[in-house]
């Protein structure tokens, strides 16, 4: 293999993951890829700090007098410092999976929790967009069609792509709708 080869991998690697490396998020543009497979590799990791992502932080408490109050830390427990850990360890884990350029617009989150659903918010949008960008992509599959020159490895290729980002966003189809849509997408033969 030579060094260019290997310097794709290992960028390749970067963006997806590996069983060792934590997948990172570069652009909004790959936030669909890299939230399945930041969760699927968080779940690999340890399941419950995946379960921290999708819980508020566990806050430590006490009763002095009557009434709940924050327990000072050199009270903890060792259950106490676990339960701080796990989520220490969620809000690392995604934090280390954003590029610095993105990471920067979201270190005021102090909690996995928080990191993740502002995420979500900021790449998926809220319901008009995510409306918005059904309605997109249901009109450029509408519009899918050969593109004279294109190869048909490479026409098949963005199909597919095209096919994925719809599964994303919730549009489905049936599987006869999408063969029939690329059967009649595919370049005509001179002649028949």
């Amino acid at each position: 293999m030579d060094s260019q080869n290997s310097t794709q991998y290992q960028e390749l690697d970067v963006v997806m993951g590996t069983t060792t490396r934590i997948p990172r998020l570069m652009s909004a543009d790959g936030f669909h890829e890299w939230k399945y497979r930041i969760e699927k590799y968080i779940k690999m990791k340890d399941f419950k700090i995946w379960k921290c992502l999708l819980k508020d932080p566990v806050r430590i408490t006490t009763i002095v007098g009557g009434q709940v109050v924050d327990k000072k830390i050199e009270n903890y427990t060792d259950e106490d410092f676990e339960s701080i850990e796990e989520q220490e360890k969620a809000l690392a884990i995604l934090t280390m999976a954003l590029s610095p350029d993105i990471a920067q617009g979201f270190r005021e989150y102090t909690s996995a929790k928080a990191l993740w659903e502002a995420l979500i918010e900021v790449y998926e949008g809220n319901e008009g967009m995510r409306e918005s960008r059904q309605d997109m992509l249901r009109q450029r599959f509408n519009m899918f069609n050969y593109v004279p020159g294109e190869t048909l490895e490479a026409q098949l290729q963005r199909f597919i792509t095209l096919n994925t980002e719809m599964t994303v966003a919730g549009i489905f189809y049936t599987k006869s709708n999408f063969n029939k849509k690329l059967l009649n997408a595919l370049p005509k033969i001179p002649g028949t």
